[in-house]
C-alpha cells in the first residue's frame, strides 16, 4: 500500500525553491491546485497550514487550477498579484498580504469556476454523520464560530463556502484554512492555544487576517460527504444575551439562494437542490454575544437531534 506524499516533507528551502521555480501541485480536496509564488510569506503560509495536504510531483495529472501570486512594483512600494491561468483578476494587494491573497483567490477560483457543484457563501461543519450551514454576512461571527466548533470537535468540511451535489443533496468536503479576522484571532488563540495559525496580515480591506489550520480529521476524511441537518443563521452582537428563534423554511430558503454564487447555472436543478436543502433541515436565527453559549447551544443541538 502506498502512503500519500505530504507537503511537509518538502524542507521549507525546498518549498521555497520549486513555488519561485516550477510550483507545486497540491491537493486541495476535492481539487488539485498548481501554485507558484517567490514571495516568502507564501511559502511560510503553505508550509504550516498545508502541511499534510497531499504533494503531487507529478507534470502529467490533471489540475483543476493554475494560481500565481507574484511580485509587482508600483511607486517603490512592494505589491502582489494574483494571478489564475496568466489572468489578473483584482486589484495588486501590499506583499505582505500575499498569502491571504492566495486564499482569496482560490475562493474565487471555486466560486467562480466549479459550476458541476451548488456553491454557498456559508461556513460548513459536521458531526456524527449531520451537516452544519451558516450563511452570514461580514462581521457576523460565522468564521469565529466555525474554527471554534472545529477546535471543539465538529468536522470541518469548509470555512467559506457550501459545496452542494445537487444529485444526491449531500455537501462535498473543502477543507481549507479558517479565516480569521482582527479580534477573532485572539479569541481562538485564547481558545486553544496550541492552534496553528499562520501569517498574520494587516492594515487589509478587512483590517487584521490569519489563517488557523484544519484540524487532522477534518483531512482525513475529506472524501467523506454528509447530508445537511441543520441551517442557522448566526449573528454576533457584543454582550447580548444567547438568543435563537425558529426560521420559517421559506424565508431560509430565500436566503440560501441570495447566499449561492451559482444556483443560477443550474436552473431548476438548483433551485430544487436548495428546496431540498431547507426541506431536510432545522432552520434557526442565532444571536450571541458569548462564544462559549453558542457553543454550548451547538453541542446541544447536535446532541438532541
Amino acid at each position: 500500500m502506498t502512503s500519500i506524499r505530504t507537503l511537509s516533507q518538502l524542507s521549507r528551502d525546498g518549498l521555497k525553491r520549486r513555488l519561485g521555480s516550477e510550483g507545486i501541485r497540491l491537493r486541495v480536496p476535492p481539487f488539485v491546485v498548481h501554485i507558484r509564488s517567490p514571495i516568502p510569506v507564501v511559502a511560510q503560509g503553505l508550509y504550516q497550514l498545508y502541511g499534510d495536504h497531499e504533494w503531487l510531483d507529478d507534470d502529467t495529472g490533471f489540475v483543476d487550477f493554475h494560481v500565481a501570486v507574484q511580485p509587482r512594483r508600483r511607486w517603490f512600494r512592494p505589491l502582489c498579484v494574483f494571478e489564475f491561468d496568466g489572468f489578473q483578476p483584482f486589484t495588486p494587494l501590499a506583499c505582505g498580504e500575499a498569502f491571504a491573497f492566495l486564499e482569496w483567490g482560490l475562493n474565487w477560483c471555486v466560486t467562480g469556476h466549479c459550476h458541476t457543484l451548488l456553491t454557498i457563501h456559508s461556513a460548513v461543519l459536521e458531526k456524527n454523520g449531520r451537516v452544519l450551514v451558516m450563511p452570514a454576512p461580514p462581521g457576523s461571527g460565522k468564521s469565529t464560530l466555525c474554527a471554534a466548533l472545529m477546535l471543539q470537535g465538529w468536522r470541518l468540511l469548509s470555512d467559506e463556502m457550501a459545496l452542494l451535489d445537487p444529485q444526491s443533496g449531500h455537501v462535498v468536503p473543502a477543507p481549507r484554512p479558517v479565516s480569521l479576522k482582527n479580534q477573532s484571532i485572539d479569541v481562538v488563540r485564547r481558545l486553544a492555544p496550541d492552534a496553528v495559525i499562520g501569517p498574520v496580515a494587516r492594515d487589509t480591506l478587512k483590517g487584521t487576517v490569519a489563517h488557523l489550520r484544519a484540524s487532522d480529521d477534518s483531512l482525513a476524511r475529506a472524501g467523506v460527504s454528509a447530508p445537511p441537518a441543520w441551517v442557522v443563521f448566526p449573528r454576533y452582537q457584543h454582550a447580548a444575551p444567547l438568543n435563537v428563534e425558529p426560521r420559517p423554511k421559506a424565508r431560509a430558503l430565500v436566503e440560501l439562494a441570495s447566499n449561492s454564487f451559482n444556483h443560477h447555472v443550474h436552473g431548476r436543478t438548483g433551485f430544487e437542490a436548495l428546496a431540498q436543502l431547507v426541506d431536510r433541515s432545522q432552520c434557526f436565527d442565532l444571536q450571541y454575544g458569548h462564544l462559549p453559549e453558542a457553543l454550548a447551544w451547538f453541542d446541544a443541538l447536535e446532541a438532541g437531534a
